[in-house]
Parts: structure tokens; sequence; C-alpha cells
């Protein structure tokens, strides 16, 4: 499974990139405000070292709104894709972006039948939103088993994304299912390498060579 990093935060980026955890990013307006930066300027400042799929959001509401901006943020990087609501108008702009050879991420999925319809836009990626799935009573991970039991049944090329992770169980749970990625807060990564086992370990070996010092 691949990890994408959830932030636009490049100190955060690098950190995790540094440490072999990135293997795309996905930003979001919402990411990029708390930043107080150019847009721009951020997005080239992680292309410089992320050589993964970099996704940025566009704003628009109608298809060609979308498109007009999908095609300008393909060619401020070579490796960007293009994150499109999923809804009809956004469709309409996913099926000419994949006719153009451009990348994009639909997101917002909430439901299998919506992915069935990002994969037969041509969607790149689609991202299913497990956190506010869970939120609202319903279970995000089905939602994973069903997207990547279907789209076994029927060979869609699309990758699911699995968005909106609130807890290093829902990365585990992605991976048991085969999600291709998770895409993941870097607070998230952080606690993933923690286990209390591991901290009483090192601190009896520590101890032990301590004691094997001292008899030199």
């Amino acid at each position: 499974m691949k990890f994408f990093i959830d932030t636009a935060n490049v100190d955060a980026i690098r950190k995790a990139h540094e440490r072999g955890m990135v293997d795309g990013v996905t930003t979001n307006p919402s990411l990029v405000a708390k930043e107080g930066r150019d847009f721009k300027t951020i997005v080239k400042e992680i292309a410089s070292f992320v050589e993964g799929p970099i996704s940025l959001e566009v704003v628009s509401e109608d298809a060609e709104g979308m498109l007009k901006e999908a095609r300008d943020l393909n060619g401020w990087i070579d490796n960007a894709a293009i994150k499109i609501p999923l809804t009809w108008e956004g469709l309409r702009a996913t099926k000419q972006c994949a006719d153009e050879g451009i990348k994009t991420n639909v997101t917002l999925c909430f439901s299998a039948n919506q992915a069935i319809l990002a994969a037969k836009a041509g969607a790149t990626f689609v991202s299913p939103f497990i956190g506010r799935l869970d939120d609202v009573g319903h279970s995000g991970m089905q939602l994973i088993a069903d997207m990547v039991q279907i789209y076994a049944n029927y060979g869609y090329e699309t990758e699911v994304i699995v968005a909106s992770i609130r807890h290093p169980l829902h990365v585990f749970e992605a991976a048991m299912l085969g999600a291709d990625i998770a895409t993941i807060p870097p607070a998230v990564i952080d606690k993933m390498v923690q286990h209390p086992l591991t901290d009483v370990g090192i601190e009896r070996f520590l101890a032990d060579w301590e004691k094997v010092k001292g008899k030199k």
C-alpha cells in the first residue's frame, strides 16, 4: 500500500519524505489556507523533492470551470493529480481530463455507486472519506471493502485512496482490505511507530548495556 501524506505543510512533508513514508501528497483548499502562503509556491516547493502524485483541488462547481482550472493546475508541475468533486459536473470534467491525459483524484466519495461512476468516467484515483462516514454512523471501512471488490470484479484501473483517516487503526484496516493508497495526516504517521513494548525493550537493552559496560 502506498502512503500519500495529507497536508500542505512543506516541513512535515519533507520530514516524512526523509523517512521514506511519502509516495505522494494530497492537498485541499482548507489545508493550503492553514499555511498562509501562496498556493503555487507551496506546490512547486513540494514538487521539488516529491516525485509521486501531488493532488491539487479545483474550486469551480461547473464542468467548464473545473476543466479550465485542471488544465492550469496540471501545467504547474509534472506530477499533478487534479482533485475533482464527485458530482455530475465533476464527472463530466473527469471524463474530459482523462481524454486529455490529465490525472484526476475524484474526491468526496461516500458510496460504492459513486465509486463506480468515478471509475467509469476514467478517474486515476478516487478518494472515499472513511472518517466522515464513521462520524455519521456508517462504516467507512465497509465502503473500502466494497470498492476494492467491485474494482477487482471488473478490472477498473482507478486506484482507491483511503481518505479522512483519523487514527493508525484506519491505516491497518485499509491495508488488510487491499486498498491501493492511504492518505494520512502527519500526526497519524507519527503515531504508527509507537508501541509501549518497543519503548520498554529499548529501556531494558540500555539498562543491560550499562551493566556490561560496568564490568569492563
